[in-house]
């Protein structure tokens, strides 16, 4: 395909959010085929994204999300490296998502490593037991308790959990995705949980 129309152009820089030329190189790359255009400006975005992890994010923006029965309130600050992504409705919808996912998931933490020590230390000697309980043996039994620990942190930290209004990826390829469109690192600051009689 010689020529890629500007109206082609167009409607792929508004379905991914990616610069113009990057919209055209990404079409005349898969012969101006729609999907793989969008596949190929993902997996170049991925690529950029994950070089700008290291990077200061020191912008962003606190949001907040009320359920409906006003029995749930979520506040999060999400950040990112520039004022002007956190002003940008894409930064702004995240942190609208990340919101609502933590009212609706409950993670204990952002990431495993945010976990405290004597949560990962209870939840270690309980799964122990239980295998014990069983009585498997004991080069078993911590392999089975590494197997339960790496579940509970996929079910209870924020970026392993998966995603309420996508299940077949996590929290952490929703915000992976976000970067790439952006092309800045993103990371969520901290967050805190209301709910009424706890």
């Amino acid at each position: 395909m010689s020529e890629i129309k500007a109206a082609v152009v167009k409607e792929l820089r508004e379905r991914t959010g990616a610069g113009m030329m990057d919209c055209k190189r990404a079409l005349k790359e898969t012969a101006g085929d729609m999907d793989a255009a969008v596949e190929w400006l993902r997996k170049k975005g991925a690529a950029a994204a994950e070089r700008r992890v290291g990077k200061a994010a020191r912008e962003g923006v606190v949001e907040s999300y009320i359920h409906h029965s006003h029995k749930v309130g979520v506040l999060v600050e999400l950040n990112c490296e520039t004022d002007f992504v956190a002003r940008t409705e894409q930064f702004q919808e995240l942190a609208r998502d990340l919101a609502m996912h933590i009212a609706a998931s409950d993670p204990i933490a952002v990431s495993r490593e945010d976990v405290p020590d004597d949560i990962v230390e209870r939840e270690r000697s309980i799964f122990l037991a239980q295998v014990k309980e069983q009585g498997k043996p004991e080069h078993v039994a911590e392999k089975i308790v590494e197997g339960k620990l790496r579940k509970f942190f996929e079910e209870h930290t924020l970026l392993e959990q998966k995603y309420v209004r996508n299940p077949e990826v996590t929290v952490a390829d929703r915000i992976t995705d976000t970067q790439a469109q952006l092309g800045e690192n993103i990371a969520v600051g901290q967050f805190v949980r209301f709910k009424v009689g706890e």
